[in-house]
């Protein structure tokens, strides 16, 4: 049986202020908790208004300090934009305040513009990303006899690593290194068939996993009725709108309707996005779920909602609970 997760960027609204999209990140996760939802997860983005999920490390240990059973990680670190030392000192804490609970999946991507990546230092000419999660995966193992550069904490906390992806390269690493995997199909989905493909033909069992173990990333917008999900969506599909054309990503009123906001390569670009999106009342919901899930078979899904007014959004994971929870494998 498939789980269920959310992936949350900590949204800030027009007109909202950071302050209440960090309120709404921890009433959402205890929501999602009571609800039953197996995982909540948080992403890394930088020069990005709209997200405020930029002090990953930060939120996790405050979502996790105001929760009590539900999973809590990183949707993802952006690896190449940190020491693989610092990452495994920062997510040691977190496990050993929170033992059992913590995640921690890493992404290849800068997550950012050019401007902000020279900022963090990040050079993809100098990047080697399966060096930097080898040195990962050590610094949280046991630390061996004689070895002089210790993760403390993070030594010996043994958190669980997940690749995180949107094309075939980190499914083919994945499957090598015998991680769980995710796939960004919430955003890009074109190559999710691909990767799972190539993640479990590829996969070679480790002391982490004995089989593959996939996860794939879904937008989500449920409401009392299909046509009230078709309007909630339209804020989804601004959002989108205004990323590709490089400008802030507040999360906008939702509209009547998309005509006369975007051209038509535009309109191509933004629903390409949401190919794989979950929309509708209930029974549609619950149709479109399970099809997805026929068609994968991944073992896990995670929802993304962009939803304008918080209630409305803390509905939507309440009707997709409704429609998919009581199989949950707990």
């Amino acid at each position: 049986m498939a789980r269920y997760s959310i992936l949350d960027l900590a949204p800030v609204r027009e007109g909202g202020t950071v302050a209440e999209a960090l309120r709404n990140t921890v009433d959402l996760a205890r929501h999602a908790e009571r609800l039953g939802y197996h995982r909540f997860w948080l992403a890394e983005h930088h020069n990005m208004p709209g997200i405020a999920s930029a002090a990953t490390s930060v939120l996790i240990g405050h979502v996790a300090g105001a929760t009590s059973t539900i999973r809590v990680g990183s949707g993802g670190i952006m690896l190449p934009n940190h020491s693989s030392l610092v990452i495994a000192e920062h997510f040691g804490t977190l496990e050993t305040l929170y033992p059992g609970r913590i995640d921690l999946g890493v992404g290849r991507a800068p997550g950012s513009d050019g401007l902000a990546s020279r900022a963090l230092r990040y050079n993809s000419a100098e990047e080697d990303f399966p060096r930097q999660v080898a040195e990962l995966l050590a610094y949280l193992a046991p630390a061996r006899p004689g070895q002089r550069l210790v993760a403390f904490p993070g030594e010996g906390t043994n958190v669980p690593v997940w690749l995180l992806g949107s094309t075939t390269y980190s499914a083919e690493l994945a499957a090598t290194l015998g991680l769980p995997f995710a796939f960004a199909s919430h955003f890009a989905p074109a190559l999710l068939d691909d990767a799972l493909a190539i993640y479990r033909e590829c996969f070679t069992p480790s002391r982490f996993l004995d089989r593959p173990y996939a996860m794939a990333g879904v937008p989500l917008v449920a409401a009392e009725t299909d046509a009230e999900a078709q309007r909630l969506v339209t804020s989804a599909l601004q959002r989108g709108l205004r990323l590709i054309r490089g400008e802030s990503i507040f999360v906008p009123p939702p509209v009547d309707s998309m005509d006369g906001l975007w051209s038509d390569p535009e309109r191509f670009r933004v629903q390409s996005r949401m190919e794989v999106a979950i929309i509708g009342g209930p029974e549609t919901v619950r149709q479109q779920l399970d099809a997805f899930l026929r068609r994968t078979g991944v073992d896990e899904l995670m929802f993304v909602s962009d939803v304008y007014d918080h209630a409305l959004r803390r509905r939507s994971f309440d009707l997709a609970a409704e429609a998919i929870l009581p199989r949950v494998s707990k």
